[in-house]
């Protein structure tokens, strides 16, 4: 097992929302690419809000490595994308955190895990701590040559109810944005 680490570093909207994030490990185990990742941040007052009033918040954690090329567009070599859906029961004051590999939609949850707090801090702990995130097949990757490792962490507005989604557009409120860019050397990680 190969490892390569890098320091994070903050752009976009996540400099009023977010603190540096600290560390990211790119992995490959068994064939399988695995990100491990921490992303410190906190919740914008209006979400905080919106989420006591028992309105749930939908987030996405978003992993592309591509090849730049400077004769063509890059070339995306993996993609992966994690959604994490957080809601407030407010008659049992506990916090629900559902994670799956695909968005919420309807009424079901599809496959997803989920996990139940106490408070709502140890909620956003769980969401700020990416573990073992299987985010594509070793075998897809070049074995030589260098890579870029781009990292998202957003608020998924458009899976808010309507009169919140035309509320929330163009308004610094609802925004939190960690972004992550750095390159790999994938002779490191065969």
């Amino acid at each position: 097992m190969a490892c390569a680490s890098a320091a994070w570093a903050q752009a976009g909207d996540s400099a009023a929302n977010a603190s540096a994030p600290s560390a990211v490990q790119l992995q490959r185990e068994g064939g399988h690419l695995l990100l491990t990742a921490s992303l410190p941040w906190s919740l914008p007052e209006l979400v905080l809000d919106a989420l006591l009033k028992g309105i749930p918040v939908h987030f996405v954690a978003e992993v592309n490595m591509v090849r730049e090329r400077w004769y063509w567009s890059d070339q995306e070599l993996l993609s992966a994308q994690r959604y994490l859906r957080l809601s407030y029961q407010p008659l049992t004051r506990r916090w629900r955190l559902y994670t799956g590999s695909q968005p919420f939609e309807g009424q079901g949850f599809g496959a997803a895990l989920s996990s139940s707090f106490e408070s709502l801090q140890e909620a956003l702990q769980a969401m700020q701590r990416i573990v073992r995130w299987h985010i594509g097949p070793a075998a897809e990757l070049p074995s030589q040559g260098e890579a870029v490792l781009q990292l998202r962490f957003r608020i998924d507005i458009s899976q808010f109810p309507r009169p919140l989604q035309i509320g929330a557009l163009g308004r610094s409120g609802w925004n939190l944005l960690v972004t992550h860019t750095e390159r790999v050397d994938l002779g490191v990680l065969q």
